[in-house]
């Protein structure tokens, strides 16, 4: 199947696909008439656990208003930092090896009921990467991928109720040409780190 179909062309998502070991399982595939317009070939989704990156960080933060691809990060601030550590409610949550596997299976899920093209994913003990194909506006993907992880572990006995699980906001970032859906993959499933890859070429 292309990766990039032509305007108006319906396409399938396809039912099982395999990125360097890991599989994605979609046995409800909805067919959807993609525009290249409009949605892009796919999204790379990240987000954080709470309390693990805040502003004034010596790595350098985002803000709401400061957050958009491209945008140069906050100058690190340690005065800041720890005026945002006492308004922490409480510890930063670092997910463990019980609660790994039940956030990436959590975030398959979602993928699996809604018809989602999960191309990669790995979940670190601070925070998720996922590259996604959607043909909706990532915001929602990523609230739900949220959601569902946090009711999951719940569920499991993984995670009090008064325990905030992710930070408000992450990352959704645009992938509109192959070699950029190969880069994140590669990204999310090889490299990791602090420093997000570049697609501006």
């Amino acid at each position: 199947m292309q990766a990039s179909p032509h305007p108006r062309e319906t396409t399938r998502l396809p039912q099982h696909l395999s990125v360097a070991g890991t599989i994605c399982h979609n046995p409800h595939a909805m067919v959807r008439d993609f525009d290249d317009n409009e949605f892009p070939l796919a999204y790379f989704i990240s987000f954080r656990s709470y309390g693990t990156w805040l502003h004034g960080d010596q790595r350098g933060s985002t803000s709401r208003t400061r957050n958009k691809y491209g945008t140069p990060r906050m100058v690190p601030n340690p005065g800041l930092r720890q005026g945002e550590v006492k308004q922490l409610k409480h510890p930063p949550v670092k997910l463990d090896s019980r609660q790994r596997p039940v956030v990436e299976e959590a975030i398959r899920e979602v993928c699996t009921n809604r018809g989602y093209w999960l191309r990669a994913i790995n979940v670190r003990t601070n925070h998720v990467h996922t590259v996604v194909s959607a043909a909706i506006k990532p915001e929602p993907v990523l609230q739900a991928f949220q959601a569902y992880a946090t009711r999951k572990l719940r569920r499991a006995g993984l995670l009090p109720g008064d325990v905030k699980t992710w930070t408000r906001h992450g990352s959704t970032q645009y992938l509109w040409k192959e070699r950029h859906v190969e880069r994140a993959i590669d990204y999310v499933l090889n490299g990791q780190g602090d420093d997000l890859p570049s697609f501006d070429d």
